[in-house]
């Protein structure tokens, strides 16, 4: 039966990767790469709630000057408990992990990745990580910072040594899996699928791949150091000990900036894709967006010092990595630019996915000129370790990979779970994320500019209007999400059937049932331009998207 009769007619969903086989261990133990993603995003969107739930926190406590709901010591734990949290165990893996490994061997057209057992143990050692960084929590939390600077967490009775430890063996976790899928990519391409016939979204995700190769293994080392520092007083990074604080700033920013783009790359390759599939237009400048991905993985590397302008660099040192910053941003501009050329003239459809791609655009847009702003010498010395730095930060890493990654969420899930969720729910979740996002956030960028410190748990009178808009914007984010679950867990048990093609995308992902067969395809898809729509036509008897000539309903 042709993939387009399953979907038609509901035959797909009796046997799939969903539906195989049942038990704990035949998922704990898979080795189909879609049920690994599939436990990944589990485990991240619950690393989610939880960092989302230490936010909420911190805000609420800094809702009026001194004390609201906690000390000052609790809050320095839920600040960093909420850093690290995002960071190790939600935005770094989130796209690649958990959306990477449902989608890419599909878009290949091939059965799994590469190295099928690695990428289960690569989730495993996630799972190991993910415990001994609750393990710190559950001990009394860190107060250090999501950073860790010496040398304070190398004296702080708090409990750092747990919680980088997780961090380390999260990062063999992303070392395992960038290897899979440079490899996948390398070796399981279908006859006819030569790069420049590859979907923007393995572009991205081979960039990204190449800085966790690269680049996690000075995280792990630097981690390491630390912990024997801490635990057998050797002197690396305390100057009581002999030990240089400065050396540990670079060895973790020359892995924390390339991390940035660990968790923007990917965000920028699903936003190629809902461009162009929303717009029913070919990517504008393909080329240009591919290369841009490897410019950005490689131009990365080279810009770290721009965390240290104030940390008594060399003045030349400051000039260097002042020009390069602002290097790094002509890569990031040529993508944003290609898509509005995408969208020129495009016949839009303002489905979910596109207004998260919007959005995204928008918000990474004000992420990225304001990332100009700090690479300033001038202006970096005066906004350096204010609230400026937190709502840059969060524009470009929320408001850009958690923005994408929601699009992509919504793109996919009907092909993960073979079911559509509420169209008009999502719109307005997602209307509501974003006026509470700009509330939060851009609030902070005025604080900022005003001189409040980061990270301070008490302030003076005159910034309580602008942290009480920030909370409340907060919580308005907190409905919007909320509402969001909702719809997709309703959906889960109640949402239309989804076709083979809800969207009219032309990658191969889209020409096997929704959701995918075990092994992905039950014959050899068709490789073609994946953003050419010419041979797609909408058939409202599905409703969907199916082949010119393919077979009806």
């Amino acid at each position: 039966m042709a993939s387009g009769d399953m979907a038609a007619s509901g035959a797909g969903v009796e046997d799939n990767y969903l539906t195989h086989s049942h038990g704990f261990k035949s998922w704990f133990f898979t080795l189909d790469h879609k049920r690994i993603g599939l436990m990944y995003l589990v485990s991240i969107l619950t690393a989610f709630f939880l960092g989302g739930v230490f936010a909420l926190l911190v805000r609420t406590e800094l809702l009026t000057p001194g004390k609201t709901i906690m000390d000052a010591e609790t809050y320095n734990r839920m600040f960093t408990l909420h850093g690290a949290a995002m960071i190790f165990l939600f935005i770094i893996p989130g796209i690649p992990a958990a959306l990477g490994n449902f989608v890419l061997p599909i878009m290949l057209g091939a059965k799994d990745v590469a190295f099928p057992r690695l990428n289960l143990f690569s989730y495993h050692l996630y799972v190991a990580g993910a415990i001994f960084a609750l393990a710190s929590i559950a001990m009394g939390g860190v107060d250090t910072g999501w950073t860790f600077y010496t040398p304070y967490s190398t004296t702080t009775n708090s409990h750092v040594i747990a919680m980088t430890l997780g961090a380390f063996i999260l990062g063999f976790s992303s070392i395992f899996t960038g290897l899979n899928f440079i490899v996948t990519i390398h070796k399981l391409r279908p006859a006819g699928m030569t790069w420049f016939k590859m979907p923007l979204f393995l572009w991205a995700l081979y960039g990204t791949a190449i800085i966790q190769v690269l680049a996690t293994p000075v995280l792990g080392i630097t981690l390491l150091l630390l912990i024997v520092e801490r635990a057998l007083g050797v002197g690396i990074f305390d100057p009581a000990l002999g030990g240089d604080p400065v050396l540990y700033q670079h060895f973790f920013w020359f892995y924390s900036h390339p991390a940035v783009y660990i968790m923007i790359l990917p965000g920028m390759g699903i936003i190629s894709e809902l461009v162009s599939v929303f717009s029913r237009k070919h990517i504008f400048g393909y080329k240009f967006i591919a290369y841009s991905s490897i410019a950005i993985a490689v131009l990365g590397f080279l810009v770290w010092g721009h965390h240290m302008f104030t940390s008594g660099q060399s003045a030349m040192m400051n000039m260097i990595f002042s020009a390069l910053t602002f290097s790094v941003a002509i890569p990031s501009a040529i993508k944003v630019f290609n898509w509005l050329a995408t969208m020129y003239k495009g016949a839009i459809h303002l489905d979910t996915p596109m207004l998260y791609a919007l959005s995204f655009i928008f918000l990474f847009g004000i992420g990225g000129l304001t990332g100009l702003f700090l690479g300033a010498l001038a202006v970096d010395v005066h906004l350096h370790d204010t609230y400026f730095i937190v709502a840059h930060f969060h524009y470009t890493m929320m408001g850009g990979t958690v923005i994408a990654f929601l699009g992509g969420l919504h793109y996919w899930w009907p092909k993960m779970f073979g079911r559509m969720y509420n169209e008009t729910l999502g719109r307005i979740a997602c209307l509501i994320i974003f006026v509470g996002f700009n509330t939060t956030f851009f609030t902070q960028f005025i604080m900022g500019s005003h001189g409040m410190p980061r990270r301070y748990y008490n302030y003076v009178p005159q910034f309580t209007p602008y942290h009480r808009l920030s909370t409340w914007g907060s919580y308005l984010m907190a409905v919007g999400f909320f509402l969001m679950a909702g719809y997709l867990l309703h959906s889960l048990f109640r949402g239309r059937k989804a076709p083979v093609n809800p969207w009219g995308s032309a990658t191969l992902e889209w020409q096997t049932s929704s959701p995918p067969p075990h092994d992905n395809f039950p014959e050899a898809p068709a490789v073609g331009d994946p953003y050419d729509f010419s041979n797609l036509e909408y058939d409202p008897s599905l409703p969907g998207y199916r082949r010119r000539g393919g077979p009806k309903a």
